[in-house]
């Protein structure tokens, strides 16, 4: 595997562990609409999985991610749309996708 390649991925990976680690085993929406400071850690970390996500298509676009075009148009709206990110959206993708792209990326990393 390239380098940049796997450099991307860990970025991928430390981003969802840090996601995890802000939301804790609690998970609970409510108080990510409260906390201001946690909705907008969140996004950074998906600007950054989406940036390498956009980085890893550009290096190599046959790697198969799912949900990789969806990942990199998300990195867009958050950065461009930033007054219209939709908290919901966002709780929905950390709740469905982002384990997904866990298991996705730990498995790229193994091989």
């Amino acid at each position: 595997m390239d380098d940049k390649i796997y450099k991307y991925l860990l970025d991928i990976k430390e981003s969802i562990e840090s996601i995890e680690e802000y939301l804790g085993d609690e998970r609970d929406f409510n108080l990510y609409l409260k906390n201001k400071m946690l909705r907008r850690a969140v996004e950074r970390e998906f600007e950054i999985i989406g940036e390498a996500m956009n980085r890893i298509d550009s290096l190599s676009p046959d790697i198969s991610i799912s949900s990789k075009k969806q990942i990199i148009s998300m990195r867009n709206r958050v950065i461009h749309g930033y007054d219209k990110v939709d908290n919901g959206i966002v709780w929905g993708t950390i709740v469905r996708y982002l384990p997904v792209l866990k298991n996705e990326i730990n498995d790229r990393l193994k091989t």
